[in-house]
């Protein structure tokens, strides 16, 4: 054996045996080592941001990052439900105030002193500049913003009950078609140029009256979203995607409790403190959102939501929050598994490993698990089309009787226990629980199972048995549904085998989201299945669904998919819409809910109930359902999670040993034979 081949040799094994302890040494933390003791909360998200741009993302993906970097000028009592708004930036929640000629006005006086986030952008001002005062002005130019035709904010209907809101779109579009030299100022010089908005009142630095043209008592709840935190003009005008800056859609410039320091769009987000937040800079404030609350609903105290350590201790109490994303739920869920996300959603295919006839199983709560339940502010059901001739109004008593009867044969809770693993509570109306209007003693008799009284209403409408005595055939309808997937055509299989007990034949017509929401607009559908999720909590965000004036086939974008028009609804819709919650609203709320029941024009069917699973580590957690910035609330013990997670992902060494061994055993023959030999 030539020396030269016997080195070859020994360092082939020398590399062998090195990646064999590098082996042994290594595990699956896809972490630093130096975050074991950093307050880092992860989370999985399933896909990338659309767009972080306030005055137009309108998703709960964005909206989990941007609910952390926009701090709005109200919020909601992180604890409390029915919600509650406190206020934010503003130093209080405005009352409504009717001026002499019927508008209504609402003055947001705004902290003094609170500053937006260091930021290149801020040099606008001036070399060196980083940073810069929050000003009522900017509340004002955001709001123009979404009046602004391009920036196309999908709220921009709402806030066109701002006196003079239209008006300043229609004269700043105008000016831009009419000369380029205009559309090339600054953003701020154009809105200023076009004359702004008459409803936007500034009365100082410091306070804004917003006008409405009319009562729209919701309008209160808009402030709490994100569509309305201030903005910089400055931000606006530097991120224009050009030499080398981000887009402004990407790049936020912050008021909230944290700011964005890394987006990687596909991979990663990264969001750290923001040390400019004025919870951060002025604690001796105690701002209502910039402490831990002392007060909640009833049982939180026993959930450990009230624990004195926390109660008015300064926010927030995480350093960092990471998004991963994460494309697949069953990948996200392990790693959860793992304690590599701290909370998590529970997958169907693992809800009996996680939950046991409703609470925790044991294999959880011995891996230190807790689990948080909240019924959701939203509302699934099925929808007729009350412009069709057969199920909708136009067939008078028998089409009524028809979908009293379609009604009286959908067991919801027999749906939730095979679809949702029983997460959902059976809907007797379209208002959710913890909403102004909702009745927990409210029983809907429509939304009873009783399959033979279903039968005699359909004798009644013309259809004994089903059939239809024009065409001497089982009635048949079509059921338009956006989900063509097998598991979605199994769900809405359910609802097709329940009418045919009655005899009904109808067709379900799967087709993607994008052609569903086509054949809506152009109103070709009988039946269909929708929910919504709250934008605000009022009772008004749910009934606005069965509006005669949102028929969306009249209005292509409405929210009225069934086409429901009752002029006394109606006229209670307008009346109730306007008032304060109390005695009166909640009987004409009674009134619409009794023409609900008897017209039928939805099968109400589930409010979500969500689990969320969440690690020992993690403290205070409370699903929220609706626009609230819960992460500056929440706190975790890193060293815990760090001892933990090596536990639970110990690497398995014993075969990275056996080749170790057995590399030892042949190499060391071979050496001492090189010895020899030179010897």
């Amino acid at each position: 054996m030539s020396r030269g081949r016997f080195g070859g040799r020994a360092l082939g094994w020398g590399c062998l045996f090195g990646v064999t302890l590098a082996f042994v040494a290594c595990t699956n933390n896809p972490y630093p080592d130096s975050d074991d003791g950093v307050k880092v909360r992860y989370i999985a998200l399933r896909g990338p941001p659309k767009t972080l741009d306030p005055a137009i993302s309108y998703n709960a993906a964005d909206h989990q990052i941007l609910a952390n970097v926009y701090e709005s000028l109200l919020e909601y009592h992180f604890l409390k439900r029915p919600y509650e708004l406190i206020p934010g930036l503003a130093e209080n929640v405005p009352q409504a105030r009717t001026l002499d000629d019927g508008r209504v006005s609402y003055r947001f006086r705004l902290r003094r002193g609170m500053r937006f986030q260091d930021d290149v952008c801020f040099e606008r001002n001036g070399a060196g500049k980083r940073h810069r005062e929050i000003l009522a002005s900017d509340v004002a130019f955001q709001i123009m913003r979404i009046a602004d035709p391009e920036v196309i904010s999908p709220v921009k209907a709402t806030f066109a009950k701002i006196d003079g809101f239209d008006e300043f779109s229609k004269r700043l579009e105008a000016l831009r078609e009419s000369d380029p030299e205009f559309a090339g100022r600054r953003i701020d010089e154009q809105y200023e140029a076009a004359g702004g908005v008459d409803g936007l009142v500034l009365r100082g630095p410091y306070v804004l009256d917003v006008v409405l043209t009319k009562p729209y008592p919701q309008m209160i709840f808009w402030f709490a979203m994100h569509f309305t935190a201030p903005v910089p003009w400055e931000a606006v005008d530097y991120y224009d995607g050009e030499e080398g800056r981000p887009f402004f859609k990407e790049h936020p410039v912050s008021t909230g409790p944290f700011q964005l320091t890394r987006y990687d769009k596909h991979n990663r987000v990264v969001l750290e403190r923001n040390p400019n937040w004025y919870g951060a800079q002025h604690p001796e404030w105690r701002a209502p959102g910039t402490i831990y609350p002392f007060d909640g609903e009833p049982g939180d105290e026993e959930r450990g939501l009230l624990a004195k350590a926390y109660q008015g201790q300064p926010l927030p109490f995480l350093d960092r929050i990471e998004f991963r994303m994460e494309k697949e739920d069953i990948p996200a869920f392990n790693k959860f598994l793992q304690g590599y996300y701290d909370a998590s959603g529970i997958i169907q295919e693992s809800f009996d490993q996680a939950v046991q006839e409703g609470d925790l199983s044991p294999a959880m709560e011995a891996r230190g698990m807790q689990l948080a339940k909240s019924v959701q502010p939203d509302i699934f059901y099925l929808g007729f089309n009350m412009s069709d001739p057969v199920v909708g109004a136009a067939a008078g008593d028998a089409g009524r009787k028809l979908r009293q009867a379609m009604s009286l044969v959908i067991d919801t809770r027999e749906f939730t226990r095979v679809f949702v693993n029983g997460r959902g509570v059976p809907a007797q109306s379209p208002i959710p629980p913890g909403i102004f209007g909702y009745d927990p003693d409210y029983v809907n008799p429509y939304r009873q199972v009783d399959v033979e009284r279903a039968k005699e209403l359909l004798a009644e409408a013309g259809y004994p048995g089903g059939i239809d005595s024009e065409t001497d055939r089982p009635l048949r309808l079509t059921f338009d549904v956006g989900d063509a997937s097998t598991r979605g055509r199994l769900r809405f299989q359910f609802f097709v085998e329940a009418w045919r007990r009655l005899g009904i034949d109808v067709e379900l017509a799967a087709t993607n989201y994008n052609r569903f929401q086509e054949k809506v607009r152009d109103g070709a559908y009988q039946i269909f299945s929708w929910g919504w999720i709250a934008d605000y909590p009022d009772s008004e965000n749910f009934l606005f669904l069965l509006w005669g004036p949102n028929s969306s086939t009249a209005n292509p974008g409405a929210p009225n998919s069934a086409n429901f028009a009752h002029p006394r609804f109606d006229r209670l819709f307008v009346e109730m819409r306007d008032m304060p919650n109390g005695p009166e609203r909640m009987a004409k709320i009674r009134e619409m809910r009794a023409i609900l029941e008897r017209e039928r024009p939805w099968i109400e069917l589930y409010h979500r109930e969500a689990y969320a699973l969440f690690h020992g580590w993690l403290s205070n957690v409370k699903p929220a359902g609706i626009s609230l910035p819960a992460s500056k609330y929440m706190d975790l013990d890193p060293r815990s999670r760090a001892e933990l997670r090596r536990g639970w992902n110990a690497p398995i060494r014993w075969p990275a040993w056996a080749l170790g061994i057995g590399v030892v055993a042949v190499a060391v023959p071979g050496i001492i034979t090189f010895f020899r030999e030179r010897q």
